[in-house]
């Protein structure tokens, strides 16, 4: 195999891939990228044996060929060179990578030993880039990252009609995001969030990504790239179980204005961080206060109707529930006792999010 190449391009291209499949470990070879070179260009290719991605990049081709090599280090490599182009060159059982005045040598695993990299996947449902990186990074968020329950690590991707429903929870809120989506084949699987928020940080400039479940597994594919993972399983809990009729309480306000009290009446909170929303006439009261660190109260004009139920919150929480709706007013639905409060946007845009946020035992005064 040679090839000479624009730096910049294959240094994205591996950074991205390494990103999307990080590797094991403790076996070199499924850490290892896969280099294909022909006619066409350079694939990249990575397996872990639970996902897999390629990413296509354009090169002058010498020779054809096919090599793995270390991932991380390939990738560190390419990100640290400056010179504008770069040529990869098998020279005997290294992978030589030269630059104008340098040269870098990588060791060639073994091609045979490496699962494989299927072909790019075509078809399925497609939803805008911009719309579904601007989804997945609220919801990505509010998934747990405790990994001895492995089900509430992950995003339920589902289809419905002509929207694209993305869930995730904690158990101590959960986040729904819905988007416009172009139906292909029917999406109801459970998905890896830290997979998902990669690939929304990824696709967050390009055009249509294009989903495709089938046989326990989705592929989620755009321009010169492609994934596939394999879904977790079990039984992920819905909205619909949530006892959300009994709301009694109604307030819209502005979100940064809340977003910003939050951070300052926090400062005073207890070591849970525990913050309580009073509600009043036609403003609430944000209270904290903590025997070391004293009191704090702020209040904020608000349209509040119905009833006066005064939450309390984890001020985290409140803030990570608050973010996805900056430079927006937004209304919280507020129900009484240790049930969900909802949060959405007074105007929802192509994007509409709902944010449902348990609260906590009030602060002891």
């Amino acid at each position: 195999m040679d090839l000479t190449v624009t730096t910049n391009h294959l240094a994205a291209a591996a950074a991205d891939l390494v990103r999307l499949v990080p590797g094991k470990l403790i076996d070199p070879v499924l850490g290892g990228v896969l280099i294909t070179a022909d006619a066409d260009g350079v694939v990249l290719g990575a397996n872990d044996r639970e996902r897999t991605a390629r990413r296509s990049c354009a090169a002058l081709v010498h020779a054809d060929g096919q090599v793995l090599v270390p991932g991380k280090p390939l990738a560190d490599t390419l990100r640290a060179l400056t010179q504008p182009q770069v040529r990869l060159v098998v020279e005997g059982s290294r992978l030589a990578i030269r630059a104008e005045g340098a040269r870098f040598a990588l060791p060639l695993l073994e091609v045979s030993a490496h699962p494989g990299v299927g072909a790019a996947a075509g078809g399925g449902g497609s939803v805008p880039g911009a719309l579904l990186a601007a989804a997945l990074a609220t919801v990505a968020a509010s998934a747990s990252r405790d990994e001895a329950l492995p089900i509430f690590t992950g995003v339920r991707v589902r289809s419905e009609d002509s929207r694209l429903v993305l869930r995730a929870t904690d158990r101590y809120r959960m986040t729904i995001a819905s988007l416009p989506w172009v139906p292909g084949e029917p999406v109801d699987v459970m998905v890896p969030a830290t997979l998902l928020a990669e690939v929304g940080r990824q696709v967050a400039g390009v055009g249509d990504v294009h989903l495709l479940a089938a046989e326990n597994q989705l592929t989620l594919s755009w321009p010169d790239t492609t994934v596939t993972t394999a879904i977790l399983d079990g039984s992920f809990l819905s909205e619909t179980k949530l006892a959300l009729s009994a709301v009694d309480t109604h307030i819209e306000l502005d979100a940064d204005t809340l977003a910003a009290a939050t951070r300052r009446v926090a400062l005073y909170s207890d070591s849970w961080g525990v913050i309580r929303l009073e509600v009043g006439d036609s403003e609430v009261r944000l209270r904290a206060a903590d025997q070391h660190s004293g009191e704090a109260e702020e209040s904020l004009k608000a349209t509040v109707t119905d009833g006066r139920t005064s939450p309390s919150y984890r001020a985290r929480y409140l803030l990570d529930a608050l973010r996805p709706f900056a430079g927006t007013r937004i209304r919280l639905a507020i129900q009484p006792g240790m049930r969900a409060t909802v949060i959405t946007s007074v105007e929802p845009g192509e994007v509409e999010i709902r944010y449902i946020l348990m609260p906590m035992l009030p602060p002891k005064s």
